[in-house]
């Protein structure tokens, strides 16, 4: 497919199959994003791949708003950002997100970002924390490491588009 009709196509998808994402896949996934554009050529993304069902169900509980889908999804990519790199962490993370969420078009699955940054766990109750905070605790992600998002990776289920 050539990149218009990856842009055409690429729409937010929260209903996933049972059918699982192959390594293969997700390798060659995290490679494109790999070669995302970086400030300065800081190459300050980091990429964790979650492919348990269970702890998939775990991060599905980061909010209480917005991130229940994820259990369903195959796998996920929790998107980070090393901030001993740059202080642009964010936009080069961003950056890495989208080539992640193109390359799943591209590749014949789908996709959902999930904001992690900056967003609290509860909108109702402030002391449950932030999800970030949760994600770090659950997955051992380094301090120096701040989480942009998580996407979700998955085959579509077909009875269920969900366009952006």
């Amino acid at each position: 497919m050539d990149f218009l009709e990856v842009i055409e196509k690429r729409h937010s998808v929260r209903k996933f199959t049972d059918e699982p994402v192959e390594r293969d896949l997700l390798d060659a996934i995290i490679g494109i994003a790999q070669t995302a554009p970086s400030s300065k050529n800081s190459h300050s993304t980091v990429f964790m791949v979650v492919e348990d069902r269970d702890t998939l169900q775990a991060v599905s509980e980061m909010r209480d708003r917005g991130s229940a889908f994820l259990k369903g999804a195959a796998a996920a990519i929790v998107v980070m950002g090393d901030r001993s790199k740059t202080d642009i962490w964010v936009e080069n993370a961003a950056i890495s997100a989208t080539f992640i969420q193109l390359a799943a078009t591209a590749l014949d699955l789908g996709s959902c970002w999930v904001h992690v940054r900056d967003r609290m766990r509860s909108k109702d109750d402030p002391s449950k924390g932030t999800a970030e905070d949760y994600l770090r605790g659950l997955l051992g992600i380094r301090e120096e490491f701040g989480v942009l998002c998580v996407i979700a990776l998955g085959h579509e289920e077909q009875d269920c588009l969900i366009h952006k």
